[in-house]
């Protein structure tokens, strides 16, 4: 592997290690929460909706003894449209691309019947070829007794490399997770420059940051009918970025709540999505919002193409 495009500031010798590992689970346990923690960044949009993430996002973790490329990928679902399938579609290619799996439960009871019913069923086929960690986030919701009931429960469902219970949205326990990770990776280089989080463009992220805050205005089939385009984004030396952005949607009727009243919930959208925008790349923008129609595009191949997917 060519690593002359790796920092110049890193050093890595014959016992560093690298590897891919895919953070896998059901809407709403908190993978992209997890992944966050990690990277003490806010680099997946994170709502209390399930399905906010919709496609594989890779992050880099890097220190001084490994790099850990984790994919985080959209919930777990039986697909009811084009998107969906898409989506689902991203989960299997992200555990068959991986060297580990995370698998990523919380403390809730449907939770864990799921883990035995749905998610088992599809670990099986690697069980043997990948290392297999079980994640149970949200201990912080119960007592260490239930805690110890409910690893003592999964242990007889499937035999993981490791079971490490944490809590994500508190931090605890996640190093430890990174440090047991490292014992499992090959020896390898650096796959990424190690002084960056992801491979994404800032227009993805720009588009991820909108899209979160339609996720947290409105309620019903309104987020899951949205998708977000950036169409320019102009870095400035002088003055702020310049960014203009488009939201389509399935239906004109949602196109008009969206928009509001006198424009105004998709001004407080724009704000609130500003904001989040400049801490995230650091400087002053100018955010233009515009709201198109394009008809049941969840299940129009072309459009799904268009946008990405």
């Amino acid at each position: 592997m060519n690593t002359d495009n790796l920092s110049n500031n890193f050093k890595f010798d014959e016992n560093f290690k690298a590897g891919y590992v895919t953070i896998f689970g059901e809407p709403n346990v908190g993978k992209s929460t997890l992944m966050n923690a990690i990277l003490n960044t806010k680099l997946s949009i994170t709502t209390p909706k399930p399905q906010t993430t919709r496609r594989k996002i890779l992050g880099i973790y890097s220190d001084n003894e490994a790099q850990i490329v984790f994919l985080d990928t959209p919930g777990l679902i039986e697909p009811k449209y084009l998107l969906q399938e898409k989506m689902v579609e991203a989960i299997h290619n992200a555990l068959n691309e991986c060297d580990l799996i995370l698998t990523v439960v919380d403390v809730y009871e449907r939770t864990l019947k799921n883990l035995d019913s749905k998610l088992v069923p599809i670990l099986l086929p690697f069980s043997g070829k990948k290392r297999i960690f079980l994640i149970i986030n949200k201990i912080d919701l119960i007592t260490k007794e239930n805690l110890l009931q409910i690893i003592d429960s999964i242990k007889e469902k499937f035999k993981f490399d490791e079971i490490v219970p944490l809590s994500a949205l508190h931090q605890f326990n996640v190093q430890e997770l990174i440090n047991t990770i490292k014992k499992y990776l090959p020896i390898h280089p650096p796959y990424y420059p190690t002084d960056i989080l992801s491979q994404e463009p800032v227009r993805f992220f720009i588009g991820e940051i909108i899209r979160e805050k339609i996720f947290e205005a409105y309620q019903d089939e309104i987020p899951y009918s949205t998708e977000v385009v950036v169409v320019e984004y102009k870095e400035r030396e002088k003055g702020k970025d310049y960014i203009n952005a488009e939201i389509y949607v399935e239906r004109e009727s949602q196109k008009k709540i969206i928009i509001g009243k006198d424009g105004l919930a998709l001004k407080r959208i724009g704000e609130k999505a500003r904001k989040d925008i400049e801490n995230f790349i650091g400087k002053g923008v100018y955010l233009e919002l515009y709201v198109k129609v394009r008809e049941n595009w969840r299940d129009n191949p072309r459009w799904m193409k268009s946008f990405g997917y």
